[in-house]
């Protein structure tokens, strides 16, 4: 998921669409509850706990996000910022147990042992609003995606966002709008045929859509959890930010790091012109950092390791004597 990151403040850390999902989620869940109840539908039950499982996850996503604003403190130096990845990992977990797995053990019990579906008129009637709701929650983390990606294409986007917090609550919206349009047809294909097993596919193929999007957001958030370079656009600010410095021979490393959303750990080795003096190098260190926080605002912490091009040029294999030079070595 390494990738575009934005400006700290503006693009990140917003919990809008995370608070949205939940209200809007809080309210189907109780609504497909009742539903689950007076229809019998395992398709329905499997969306009512999907729904419930959903605001769990929104609660979790919260407590990341504010644990992530904490401050540096002596045994968290470099922040709390990965927090919001953890607590997107543990929801990525809980999709996959409490809601895609628990799904496909109704959907198998209600295929082995169909039960008839009742009031199908109602739970499709409340499915449908559902879904409304749900694809309006939708298009609005469509459109914040939209608005943050830029020119990027959005499945990139995705899988190279830093935002976690934005692409959990998209997929559990995304997987939501699928499952009910599975739920409406299993449903309505056990009305029409009489056949209580279609219900058991629909609940089955929810399950399956959860696994899914658990699968992939566990996979894109787990690299982030464990340390992953930043964006390529910072190392390159890294060196086009040396090249404004004629003191500085060269950049000749870079080692970024992604310590949460819109917060990077910078690590640089610059070779310096050898007729510095160490005053003047920490001068240019100092300047160089500023001028490359300026450049990339998400930058947090500068760690600037100085060299000059002749400790450098020692570690080269001596270049290899002429011929005529090795002749008369040779003689003497």
């Amino acid at each position: 998921m390494a990738g575009e990151t934005e400006a700290k403040g503006d693009a990140h850390g917003g919990t809008g669409h995370i608070i949205q999902s939940l209200v809007v989620n809080l309210a189907i869940a109780a609504v497909k509850a009742v539903a689950a109840y007076f229809t019998k539908s395992g398709s329905m039950l499997a969306e009512a706990l999907h729904s419930f499982s959903d605001c769990g996850n929104q609660l979790l996503l919260l407590v990341g996000v504010r644990q992530a604003r904490k401050p540096a403190d002596e045994r968290h130096p470099f922040g709390y910022g990965r927090a919001v990845y953890f607590w997107s990992f543990m929801v990525a977990l809980m999709l996959f147990l409490g809601g895609g797995v628990f799904s496909i053990y109704e959907g198998v019990h209600k295929i082995r042992e169909p039960e008839p579906v009742e009031r199908v008129w109602l739970g499709v009637g409340i499915l449908a609003v559902s879904l409304l709701l749900e694809g309006g929650a939708t298009l609005s983390n469509v459109r914040e995606l939209n608005r943050r990606r830029g020119a990027k294409g959005f499945y990139r986007y995705l899988k190279d966002t830093t935002d976690s917090d934005l692409v959990v609550v998209f997929g559990e919206n995304s997987a939501a709008v699928l499952g009910l349009v599975f739920a409406i047809a299993a449903l309505a294909l056990a009305a029409v045929t009489g056949d209580g097993r279609w219900d058991g596919v629909g609940s089955s193929a929810i399950g399956l859509v959860l696994v899914g999007v658990a699968a992939f957001l566990a996979i894109e958030v787990s690299s982030l959890l464990l340390g992953e370079a930043a964006a390529p656009e910072i190392a390159d600010a890294a060196r086009e930010t040396a090249k404004k410095f004629p003191e500085l021979e060269r950049v000749l490393n870079v080692v970024t790091m992604q310590q949460g959303p819109g917060e990077v750990l910078v690590h640089v080795k610059l070779a310096f012109a050898p007729s510095l003096t160490v005053e003047e190098a920490c001068r240019i260190i100092n300047e160089y950092e500023a001028a490359f926080r300026a450049a990339r605002s998400e930058v947090r912490w500068v760690f600037v390791e100085p060299d000059i091009p002749r400790a450098v040029a020692a570690l080269r294999p001596a270049a290899k004597a002429p011929a005529a030079d090795e002749a008369r070595a040779a003689e003497a």
